[in-house]
C-alpha cells in the first residue's frame, strides 16, 4: 500500500530540499515557462501557485503583483519566500493543505498547479478546491504526468506505482478521470515532457 499520505509527503520534501531544484528546474524550467504562458493570465490577476515548492515558477511570474503560493511542506514555503525576495516579486506564501484550501469561494482568477496532482493523496479534492475557489470564467493550468484517458495501467505498472507514488508521484493519475468530478472544461492539452508522457492542460470555470 502506497503511503502517499500529507504527513508522509511533509517529511519526503523537506528531506529532498537540498537537491530539489537541480532535479525539478533542469528538467522542466521550459515547460514550466511554456505552462505559464499558456495561462494567459493578466499582471494584476488574482493567482494561486498550489503545491507551489521552493517557488521554481517565479521567474516567469515577474511583473505580476498579486501571487498567493501554498505548499505542504514549511521548508519549501521557506526557500520559495527567500526566491521571492531576491527576484523583487510580492507573494502571499503560506504553508497549506491543498486537498483543503483556507480561502473563500471565488477568490482567485487563476491557479497554477505544476507537479502536484500525480504527487497529492486526493487529486479529486484538490481539484474540487480548485474549482471552488476559481472565480467564474477563471483559468487553472496543469503540468503533471498522465496517462492517456481510458488507458488501463498494465499489472506490471500497477506494481511499480506502488514504489512511485510513495517515493516520487503516482504515474497512473489521468487528467481526465480526475477532471470529470467537477464543472471545469478542458481548453487545451498539449504534450511536454518526455514524448507526451507530461502534459500541459488548461481548465476553466464556467460563467
Amino acid at each position: 500500500m502506497s503511503l502517499n499520505t500529507n504527513t508522509w509527503n511533509r517529511l519526503r520534501y523537506t528531506l529532498y530540499l537540498p537537491v530539489y531544484d537541480l532535479i525539478a528546474d533542469r528538467i522542466f524550467r521550459k515547460h514550466r515557462q511554456r505552462s505559464i504562458e499558456l495561462l494567459q493570465a493578466k499582471p494584476t490577476n488574482a493567482i494561486l501557485l498550489l503545491g507551489a515548492g521552493t517557488g521554481l515558477d517565479l521567474p516567469y511570474l515577474q511583473g505580476y503583483s498579486n501571487l498567493t503560493a501554498i505548499d505542504i511542506t514549511p521548508g519549501m514555503i521557506a526557500k520559495l519566500q527567500e526566491r521571492a525576495r531576491q527576484l523583487a516579486i510580492p507573494v502571499q506564501a503560506r504553508v497549506m493543505n491543498g486537498q483543503q484550501l483556507d480561502f473563500a469561494d471565488n477568490s482567485f482568477d487563476a491557479v497554477i498547479l505544476h507537479l502536484i496532482l500525480a504527487v497529492i493523496p486526493d487529486p479529486i479534492a484538490c481539484i474540487r478546491e480548485v474549482e471552488r475557489v476559481l472565480k467564474p470564467g477563471g483559468t487553472a493550468i496543469v503540468f503533471d504526468k498522465f496517462l492517456p484517458d481510458g488507458l488501463r495501467p498494465s499489472v506490471l505498472r500497477r506494481l511499480f506505482n506502488t514504489v512511485a507514488s510513495t517515493l516520487f508521484s503516482d504515474i497512473n493519475r489521468s487528467i481526465g478521470s480526475i477532471v470529470r468530478h467537477t464543472s471545469l472544461q478542458v481548453e487545451l492539452n498539449e504534450p511536454a515532457a518526455f514524448r507526451g508522457t507530461f502534459r500541459i492542460v488548461r481548465l476553466r470555470k464556467p460563467l
